[in-house]
């Protein structure tokens, strides 16, 4: 696949510079008609019977094993989530965390793993996102590191593998902006959640959690899809593997979508989001306070001179660029992809100094 013909999936950007893959990704055209075709002989056929039921059953089965593959795993190690926020509350409540017991994390952490962290019993350790300071504060308390390989804020990469060989403690990696933005394994971490629809391109409200070691989370909100088989009185055995934390139904439509998501990256897909951020990186940094550091992802924050960051998304936005604000970090973030262009990075900074 050339560059052209990758651009060429994403009609949007015949329109815009899309540059907010953190928070969702371009729909590809694949995805797009995969929802569509679904919906469409749902309308026609129903969504009933037993041969409907089996074949949803096996298309979850296929989106296991394309997200194992997508990160190393293996398909039993992977949950079929909502969100990465799902994947964090799965985790924090299948811990039975205690008063007395500590969460290390950092300052840099979204809400989708922080307000899952604050509705523990544990105490809630916050620090700076820098490796010394976390390793630390880890203390003889400590049940788990929960931080973000990338960071939302800056882009930065935190190493969390090693972080989890040096202290010994258990490792909950919030994977919403690495997996599929940089290279990301599951391998050195407990627990790795992966969201669908941001770097991935895939539908809305999808994504997964892997699990080292299933067993040792206890199912706290089961769903039908938790069970094996289960007692009158609600007692149940589990499914095996990571199926027992899943949390709901995913339409036909939603599973081919993510599917055809999956399958449609390039082979060079990395190298060219890298690039491709290097260069805006370059670009903002003759203009403006570009805060994402030398070790990074795919994203790049700056902070404007003199407009507020809202007034310059919203100004970028009329011009046909889209980026996103950090609320209460004074920041604009960038999210360049594996279909990012020198046009759009073009577009981006024409747009800032006009």
């Amino acid at each position: 696949m050339t560059f052209e013909e990758a651009r060429a999936l994403f009609p949007v950007l015949g329109k815009v510079a899309y540059l907010n893959a953190g928070t969702f990704g371009p729909l590809p055209r694949p995805v797009g008609d995969a929802l569509v075709a679904a919906t469409e002989r749902d309308v026609a056929l129903g969504r009933g019977g037993l041969p409907y039921f089996e074949e949803t059953l096996s298309l979850r089965d296929e989106a296991r094993s394309g997200f194992a593959s997508l990160v190393g795993a293996e398909p039993e190690q992977v949950a079929l989530t909502g969100s990465t926020t799902d994947g964090c509350a799965i985790v924090l409540r299948g811990l039975g965390l205690e008063p007395g017991d500590e969460v290390v994390t950092t300052t840099d952490e979204h809400f989708g793993l922080l307000g899952p962290l604050a509705a523990t019993r544990a105490a809630v350790v916050v620090v700076p996102p820098d490796p010394d300071a976390m390793l630390a504060a880890v203390t003889p308390r400590t049940r788990l590191i929960a931080s973000s390989p990338v960071l939302w804020t800056t882009g930065a990469v935190l190493p969390l593998a090693e972080l989890r060989a040096q202290s010994g403690v258990p490792v909950l990696a919030d994977g919403a902006q690495s997996v599929g933005a940089i290279p990301t394994a599951a391998e050195g971490v407990d627990f790795l959640t992966i969201s669908g629809q941001k770097w991935l391109c895939g539908p809305d409200a999808t994504g997964a959690l892997v699990v080292r070691d299933p067993e040792r989370l206890a199912v706290t909100s089961p769903s039908y899809f938790a069970q094996l088989s289960h007692d009158p009185d609600g007692a149940f055995e589990p499914q095996p593997g990571a199926r027992r934390l899943e949390p709901g139904w995913w339409s036909q439509g939603t599973l081919r979508g993510m599917l055809a998501a999956l399958a449609l990256r390039p082979d060079w897909w990395f190298g060219r989001a890298w690039d491709a951020a290097e260069r805006c990186r370059e670009l903002l940094s003759r203009r403006v306070d570009v805060v994402t550091p030398a070790v990074r992802s795919t994203l790049v924050s700056f902070r404007p001179a003199g407009d507020a960051p809202a007034d310059v998304v919203a100004r970028l936005h009329e011009a046909g660029v889209y980026v996103r604000e950090l609320p209460g970090r004074g920041l604009v973030r960038v999210s360049c992809g594996w279909w990012t262009s020198d046009g759009d990075l073009d577009r981006l900074v024409a747009a800032l100094d006009s």
